[in-house]
């Protein structure tokens, strides 16, 4: 037995996510399809269930379960604040998910943007760190974009420097690829934002439920990020510097409050699902050895301890495929870089279709997604855009080994 199986013990995991018990037509579901959205804990249920039961009121009420309500959001706040190392929980705003939350605040920054100014993207992203920043070009504003080096799909940093000028005002990049699990170098991203005078945005949906993120660190200005990711119900996240939260004008109704970041969260919230956002975090806090540490100290250390293992995990998956004849696989394989990737592994395999491949590991109950996976910009530069896509293989800690290995068993023996 490995290190990485000793430090997790994936089989207590398991009995923690009533979904991974489930069986179709006799067989068990094998939930590789993590990067569209991942399970979730029963900690998350029992906090929905909890609220609605007993808390379930609007917010500002001089009332028991309006009281209560106010104060487990303020407690969620509190904990989102300690899972991406946060300066405070002002700096924390909750929405519907990080495209919506994008939408609303790319319009707030478009209000100090000028025609000729620029905006720079890289060809990993998910079109949500992208279209958003698109739509701004009625008011004069380009999109420049940063180069990919192939096949490890891993961002060009000169590239990158190259498409800096001095109108440009903010750079958005992903903290790990959702098509390929690439990890770019993103303090280095930031030190070259901020040399150029721009604002750095940081896009972690796919790398929240990998490893921890710290704002801090990375010294980005903004971070968005969504709970279905990390095992939470469907909503987003917003990290914001607290003076350019209080800066930029929001797009709100006029009896809302224009004091703290309450002002970005348009109308009323998924109060229930911050419960199970809630529940998310006390789960993932759970799986510390640290036990009595702080929050922030607890989830560094079990998202340390998820990483190790799903490093195992993928590991063992790009070393299968190799061995596999025709299997492209984009992104990094060298063992030697795991550390810079998540455990997300896209393949092409010609003259196969990627749906098709899909389609029949779901009839073994094997899933898995196929597609672009809304990342256009890296498919055509792959160019897959035209044919199908990629066969995504998204791993997540509650995967059995013996998982990794049946997929691998059920392609070695595909036939279209």
């Amino acid at each position: 037995m490995s290190l990485a199986t000793q430090a997790l013990d994936v089989e207590a995991v398991r009995r923690q996510f009533p979904a991974l018990s489930l069986r179709i037509d006799g067989q068990p579901a094998v939930y590789l399809d993590n990067p569209a959205g991942t399970q979730v804990a029963q900690r998350v249920i029992d906090r929905l269930t909890e609220y609605w039961r007993t808390m379930n009121a609007n917010q500002g009420g001089v009332f028991a379960t309006s009281q209560r309500s106010d104060a487990l959001l303020a407690k969620t706040r509190i904990m989102a604040a300690a899972f991406l190392n946060a300066r405070s929980p002002a700096e924390i705003v909750f929405g519907p998910n990080m495209t919506t939350i994008t939408f609303a605040v790319s319009r707030a920054i478009g209000r100090e943007l000028k025609p000729g100014d620029e905006i720079v993207v890289s060809r990993l992203e998910h079109d949500a760190n992208v279209a958003p920043w698109l739509a701004l070009a009625d008011q004069g504003i380009r999109v420049r974009v940063a180069d990919i080096t192939l096949p490890a799909c891993m961002l060009d940093v000169e590239s990158l420097k190259q498409q800096l000028t001095p109108r440009t005002r903010l750079v958005a990049l992903t903290h790990a690829s959702n098509a390929v699990g690439t990890i770019p170098p993103l303090r280095q991203v930031a030190d070259l934002a901020h040399a150029a005078g721009a604002w750095f945005w940081v896009d972690a949906v796919h790398f929240g439920p990998h490893g921890a993120i710290d704002v801090q660190a990375i010294d980005c200005d903004f971070l968005v990020c969504s709970a279905y990711k990390f095992y939470g119900p469907h909503l987003g996240l917003l990290y914001g510097r607290q003076d350019l939260l209080e800066r930029l004008r929001p797009f709100k109704v006029r009896p809302a409050s224009d004091k703290g970041p309450g002002r970005w969260e348009t109308g009323t919230q998924n109060h229930e699902g911050l419960a199970g956002m809630l529940g998310a975090f006390e789960y993932l806090a759970g799986l510390s050895p640290e036990g009595n540490g702080t929050p922030r100290a607890q989830l560094v250390a079990a998202m340390g301890r998820l990483g190790r293992y799903e490093r195992f995990l993928v590991a063992r998956l790009l070393e299968g495929l190799s061995r596999i004849p025709g299997v492209q696989i984009f992104g990094i394989t060298d063992p030697a870089q795991l550390g810079e990737r998540a455990p997300t592994v896209s393949i092409s395999w010609p003259p196969h279709h990627p749906e098709d491949i899909a389609r029949w590991l779901g009839e073994h109950q094997v899933f898995t997604t196929h597609g672009d996976h809304y990342a256009p910009g890296l498919m055509e530069r792959l160019g897959l855009q035209d044919r199908g896509g990629t066969l995504r293989i998204g791993l997540a800690h509650y995967n059995r080994p013996s998982e990794v290995d049946l997929v691998l068993e059920l392609l070695a023996g595909y036939r279209s």
